[in-house]
């Protein structure tokens, strides 16, 4: 990529290279546009993009900023939402057949309204997995979204779309959403940054179908990126009874905790489950970064209870809340994993809901009791690394279920603590791995300063090669109903329909 392509420009960079009037945001939308009709044939980052409205919106911008009046702090900048996220004027069809697009679609989720309010243009819809509702992202719908170091391999999920985008340098920044690590894997996956803020810190709306558990945040290349983009996506929406007020220090310029010596815990085990070599050799050069930052790291076990159960009882009492608002008829349209544990979720009883509730509060507390000691607590991102693109684990069969090998994310949904993935470094087969640093409740600013200082530290990774493919390969994977595989095939990166009106 050349060195004054505004693809290959951060959104903090693109707003000094407008300012200084050195790229145009015609510019930065024409080039992201430019690589998705490229790359996005091969990699599937993309349900649908909107060129008509991003390239007047960009023309408007830069009219702007020529004037030196930008609109807003991200005035310009180009932006992808995943598509389990309400946008205005654009279908948001979950990766699902049981979504008619066919309806009206007048509103905006909380965040792309913010974003729209400070100038973002959004380009395009991103990839997800049904509903969100695993650890890698295809679906019968959409197809396999596959991963820009290796396209035979799964770029995770379920916001892996918004995370190819990103590293594909589609775009500069992009939504995702987290439920059980479904930010924090893919940007694992992929070498990208994905911030997982404290619950309630990004409004949402409607609630996600899985409570409380289901965070929304950014997928960006720096983490001063994800920084800026928290100063617009965090600001208040009424939608939100659960939204935390508006903080009084602001994200971006990024706030900076100073030179307090800092404890921090290192854990690289939870129940005893581990994590790959190459994951481990990534892990251990972060603790090397910490011990160059002058923390205390401290190598522990902690002994918290083993809540995979609890997790399970949550999430597919949420999987059956998405089945009892579908008809019979739209329930035969769904992938059959998320049919199978949406039915199991509707046979949870309040009781056993009721338990599972107060080991997630008691799970909580034990969190907040291990943060009295600690100021951070840093683990992998993933227990495996990128494996093949189709299949929902890592095992030479693909069976079994994404929890066996997420289990360093999703207890921080449960607990609604504030995560951030980074990446450290490339295994010796050329792939990324990520880092994690999770915090205390509410200690969103703290995690971004760290995760910056770290990131400052840790190897910065190469632009990976990307090559155009000239042949459609977005197989339906392995497992799911072949009756159905030729709704994979369907919109790519142009809409069937004219969704910019």
């Amino acid at each position: 990529m050349p060195a004054t392509d505004p693809a290959g420009l951060s959104a903090a960079s693109l707003l000094h290279a407008y300012a200084d009037q050195r790229v145009t945001p015609l510019a930065a939308i024409t080039a992201a546009l430019e690589r998705i009709e490229r790359f996005n044939p091969l990699f599937n980052a993309f349900v649908c993009t909107l060129d008509d409205s991003a390239l007047e919106q960009a023309r408007a911008s830069s009219a702007r900023w020529a004037m030196g009046k930008p609109a807003g702090l991200l005035d310009g900048v180009p932006v992808a939402i995943k598509d389990l996220l309400l946008t205005k004027g654009v279908p948001t069809l979950r990766g699902s057949l049981a979504v008619d697009e066919y309806q009206p679609w007048d509103v905006d989720a909380p965040c792309v309204a913010r974003l729209r309010e400070q100038g973002a243009i959004i380009i395009g819809k991103t990839t997800t997995a049904e509903y969100g509702w695993k650890g890698v992202t295809d679906s019968l719908r959409h197809g396999i979204t596959r991963n820009p170091w290796n396209p035979d391999l799964t770029p995770g999920g379920s916001s892996g779309g918004s995370a190819v985008a990103v590293l594909g340098r589609m775009a500069a920044l992009a939504i995702g959403t987290d439920g059980g690590g479904s930010i924090r894997i893919p940007a694992a996956f992929t070498g990208t940054v994905g911030f997982k803020p404290t619950y309630g810190r990004v409004p949402a709306y409607p609630s996600s179908p899985v409570g409380t558990i289901a965070h929304l945040g950014p997928i960006t290349r720096t983490v001063d990126d994800a920084a800026l983009m928290m100063e617009v996506i965090g600001r208040r929406d009424a939608r939100d009874w659960y939204a935390l007020p508006v903080p009084d220090t602001p994200y971006w310029p990024r706030w900076s905790a100073g030179q307090r010596r800092l404890r921090v815990a290192v854990v690289c085990e939870i129940w005893k489950l581990g994590a790959d070599p190459d994951v481990l050799a990534g892990f251990d050069l972060a603790v090397q970064a910490l011990r160059e930052l002058g923390a205390d790291v401290v190598r522990c076990e902690p002994q918290w209870p083993d809540i995979r159960e609890t997790f399970r009882i949550h999430w597919q009492a949420g999987a059956g809340n998405i089945l009892r608002g579908l008809s019979p008829e739209q329930q035969e349209r769904i992938e059959p994993g998320l049919l199978a544990s949406a039915r199991e979720g509707t046979q949870i009883t309040l009781a056993e809901f009721q338990q599972a509730t107060a080991e997630r509060e008691r799970f909580g507390t034990a969190l907040n009791l291990w943060f009295e000691d600690y100021d951070f607590l840093l683990t992998p991102s993933t227990a495996t690394m990128p494996f093949a693109a189709g299949q929902e684990n890592p095992t030479r069969s693909g069976e079994g279920h994404w929890l066996s090998w997420a289990h360093f994310s999703f207890p921080f949904n449960l607990g609604r603590n504030p995560a951030i993935s980074i990446p450290a470094g490339l295994s010796a087969q050329g792939l990324p791995v990520g880092v994690q640093i999770i915090g205390p409740l509410y200690a969103d600013h703290a995690v971004l300063d760290l995760a910056a200082r770290l990131e400052s530290l840790l190897p910065a990774l190469p632009v990976p090669a990307l090559t155009p493919l000239l042949v459609l390969d977005r197989r339906t994977p392995a497992g799911m109903v072949d009756s159905l595989s030729h709704h994979a095939t369907a919109h790519f990166s142009r809409p069937q329909h004219d969704f910019n009106n």
